[in-house]
């Protein structure tokens, strides 16, 4: 398919056919896309969860407002952000930008400066948000790489944040979660998936300044 088509076809899948099961070579796909997707800096302040146990997704039914999807994916990725975004994170980070780069610490040392400076006058609910923006920019990457791989997706905030790190044992950790994409393929009863695509006409969205 060509890309307008690819995006064309994509749609918040609200039936998955339990049957169907998405292969590794598509699930590896869509780590990279998540992996491989810009974020301020580059500091990637994110991390991906895979589910793939079926008991697991029942138990996320009910923290899902009941929204089915996340128990007939094929797999159920929770996007997450990091808790502790502080100077170490950054230092990490610029040691892996001269490790893999191999660049001198002097060309590194006054934007790292910058950064920590930087980040150090954000209050907690600043860098939360900020690290958040940079998972919507995830899962919006993540669903052109769907349509183009012809994988359904249902993007999902609606979820209780709480609750899944209960269920997934991520009280103690330092990553929490803040969007939610099941992945698979559309049931064949889905009646959303030939419904027309409703979108505000071009002309009504994009200005071009000449």
């Amino acid at each position: 398919m060509g890309t307008i088509n690819a995006l064309n076809w994509r749609y918040a899948t609200k039936s998955f056919d339990p049957e169907l099961i998405l292969e590794d070579e598509k699930i590896d796909l869509l780590k990279q896309a998540f992996n491989l997707t810009p974020t301020s800096y580059g500091l990637q302040p994110l991390k991906l969860l895979v589910i793939s146990n079926k008991s697991l997704q029942d138990k996320l039914l009910a923290s899902s407002f009941n929204q089915k999807q996340v128990t007939t994916a094929s797999h159920v990725f929770v996007l997450c952000i990091e808790k502790k975004i502080d100077t170490s994170f950054i230092k990490n980070h610029f040691e892996l930008v001269k490790e893999i780069r191999e660049t001198p610490d002097t060309v590194l040392e006054p934007f790292r400066n910058f950064l920590i400076k930087d980040f150090s006058k954000k209050n907690d609910e600043e860098l939360k948000q900020w690290a958040k923006n940079q998972a919507y920019l995830a899962l919006g990457n993540m669903l052109t790489v769907c349509a183009i791989e012809k994988i359904d997706a249902c993007p999902m905030e609606g979820f209780l944040p709480n609750k899944y790190s209960e269920i997934l044992n991520l009280d103690d950790s330092q990553i929490e979660p803040v969007l939610v994409l099941p992945v698979g393929i559309r049931h064949k009863n889905d009646m959303f998936s030939s419904m027309k695509k409703v979108r505000r006409p071009i002309e009504d969205v994009v200005i071009d300044l000449v």
